[in-house]
């Protein structure tokens, strides 16, 4: 009996970053290990009657210095200039031009979700669909309604589009997939890549997510069934596993990941960041008791140990989801209990979105870059703010200042509010 073909090593080999807290690789690292956070007052829109007042906004983004093609950009969302302007970046940073790589053996993975638009694109449709009251509205608006809406619009709005701007932007005629698992789609779409190169499908494949909720109907939304904080204090909002949280922050941001197959790096001479080890998905499914033991993120943090070949005594800290609400905290804190055991109150934790508020979909790619770099650079950032230990979180959670790396191997976790979870293992070489 002959042996099965071997499973290809993984590495990641570039790496780009659009954040509240710098734009770019260096200066978000430069943010992370000062402890700086992004987190502040609205200043993009008037926040008067929000209920909430702080958001870690972008500040000083200019799509045209980064998006290759920008004819384009009148037809992308901040959300899509976000995610083509980080896989752009990565891709510089992997020392991959336009043709380095054979387009039918490059691909794309992307993550991302619902994208918000502003009322007043549709407002001179509203106004002629319902000219002469709610009769014969629809017909209104299939007559005349619909030539007042620019042909562009629903381009702006569609979740697949990050990954086919990317594609374009690139040449990548490889697979292309769009993961919309809210906060777990990047690393769903990191798994689709690692799968995708797996079977042999693409050499390389440019994986992300993209997200903003910088928007007064965005934040009104959220706020429906999100626990925002209502703090007007920046320091004292957004404090995972912190006793004195009280929700989480609006953000926006992108972080996009050039993944490739290992002796395609090497053959290259490429730079490379770390091997992906291995990847574990799960959800919660029905039931009260099942979220509130973040079942799924449990099975998720197994199933990557697993394929890893790992144990929780290898792992050098925890790039946990922390998105400082109640419900989320102690339902992730019990899950590192389940699956780690005893090492769950050994193994440092850091959670990033106390620099950067939560935003979907982008938000984990953002996280999974600051372990990346933390990697690189042999430094753990803090959790900022961090000052109160919930004794119903019980974690080694970093707090007052950066630490050194334990070891080469992290672990990152990102959980949806319905359960969906995802866990990855990578290691620094």
């Amino acid at each position: 009996m002959t042996a099965g073909p071997s499973i290809p090593r993984i590495a990641v080999t570039g790496l780009g970053v659009v954040s509240p807290i710098g734009i770019g690789t260096s200066a978000f690292w430069q943010s992370l290990i000062d402890g700086k956070s992004g987190i502040d007052t609205v200043r993009s829109f008037p926040s008067e009657g929000l209920p909430s007042k702080l958001a870690a906004e972008i500040r000083d983004f200019d799509p045209y210095e980064h998006i290759y093609q920008p004819k384009f950009i009148k037809a992308m969302s901040r959300d899509i200039q976000l995610g083509v302007s980080a896989a752009s970046m990565a891709m510089r940073d992997a020392g991959l031009p336009r043709g380095a790589v054979d387009p039918d053996r490059l691909g794309v993975e992307f993550g991302a979700g619902h994208i918000s638009y502003q009322p007043q694109q549709l407002i001179e449709a509203a106004r002629v669909m319902f000219a002469d009251g709610e009769e014969n509205a629809l017909a209104r608006l299939a007559s005349s309604g619909m030539e007042t809406i620019h042909p562009l619009w629903l381009l702006k709005q569609l979740p697949n589009m990050p990954a086919c701007h990317v594609a374009i932007e690139h040449d990548a005629r490889g697979p292309n997939n769009t993961i919309t698992a809210c906060e777990s789609s990047a690393l769903l779409a990191l798994a689709e890549a690692v799968n995708v190169i797996e079977r042999d499908a693409a050499d390389v494949v440019i994986v992300g997510g993209c997200s903003s909720h910088i928007d007064p109907l965005e934040m009104s939304r959220l706020s429906l069934y999100e626990s925002l904080s209502r703090e007007d204090d920046p320091e004292r909002a957004c404090l995972p596993f912190d006793r004195d949280r009280d929700g989480t922050v609006v953000g926006e941001g992108a972080a996009s990941f050039v993944v490739e197959r290992w002796d395609h790096a090497v053959r290259r001479g490429a730079n490379i960041y770390c091997e992906i080890l291995g990847i574990g998905s799960g959800c919660d499914g029905a039931g009260p008791r099942g979220r509130q033991e973040a079942v799924g993120l449990t099975r998720a943090i197994d199933a990557a140990l697993r394929r890893s070949g790992l144990s929780p005594r290898d792992v050098g800290h925890m790039n946990a989801h922390g998105k400082a609400t109640d419900r989320d905290d102690i339902a992730e804190s019990r899950a590192y209990q389940q699956s780690f055991g005893t090492q769950a109150g050994r193994i440092p934790v850091t959670a990033l979105k106390s620099y950067f508020g939560h935003f979907g979909a982008g938000s984990g790619a953002v996280e999974l870059a600051g372990s990346l770099l933390a990697l690189r650079h042999g430094w753990l950032p803090m959790t900022v703010n961090y000052r109160n230990p919930d004794p119903l979180c019980p974690l080694n959670v970093v707090r007052a200042e950066p630490i050194r790396c334990a070891s080469n191997v992290a672990m990152s976790v990102n959980r949806t509010r319905n359960g969906q979870s995802a866990a990855t293992v990578i290691r620094a070489v």
